[in-house]
């Protein structure tokens, strides 16, 4: 599982977004997660949350945090509820906020990000967001390909065009981030 400021994140993102948006369950959030981690990869190399995301059927699924979804851990337990409520002949989980969000996490650009998808998508159910989660030439749509790279990771790279003005300097930036971060793991 994440740790430290990455986990802190991902935390007070969930709360954000359950915080600021109408009918927010399970995948509704992992789609704002993954707009929300690609986006900011796409400017700056690195994601906001350090989640990776696998392509499923249904769409891009934070696989750390859907393992977790059924029993919470103690510091996502106490940030948001998963509550099931009955949606005409089924059940699904919204997600309920139970702190305040703490926007001290977060960079500008990180808050940014969340309020411009919690107003963009404030309102739109799940099922609306699959046009731009699973648009063409997508990061999903790229790994999904009609269903051969099921199961399979999502790589941030693919939120970068191939003609995007930044493109090298922004993978330059995440091999630079993906450096630290093997140094640290292996320190600890």
């Amino acid at each position: 599982m994440l740790i430290g400021r990455e986990r802190q994140k991902l935390i007070q993102a969930c709360v954000y977004f359950a915080a600021n948006t109408q009918g927010c369950g399970k995948v509704k959030l992992f789609k704002l997660l993954y707009l929300l981690d690609f986006a900011h990869f796409r400017e700056t190399g690195r994601s906001v949350t350090g989640l990776d995301y696998l392509a499923w059927r249904l769409g891009p699924v934070p696989i750390e945090l859907a393992q977790e979804w059924d029993e919470l851990e103690p510091d996502l337990a106490e940030a948001v509820e998963i509550v099931p409520e009955q949606v005409f002949d089924h059940v699904r989980d919204r997600v309920v906020a139970k702190i305040a969000f703490d926007d001290s996490h977060f960079t500008r650009r990180e808050l940014n990000l969340l309020r411009q998808l919690a107003e963009r998508y404030a309102s739109d159910l799940s099922m609306r967001m699959v046009n731009v989660t699973h648009a063409d030439r997508s990061p999903w749509a790229t790994i999904w390909d009609g269903g051969r790279g099921s199961n399979q990771r999502i790589p941030y790279a693919l939120a970068v065009s191939d003609d995007a003005a930044n493109r090298e300097a922004v993978l330059e930036a995440a091999r630079d981030h993906e450096t630290i971060a093997e140094a640290q793991r292996a320190r600890h």
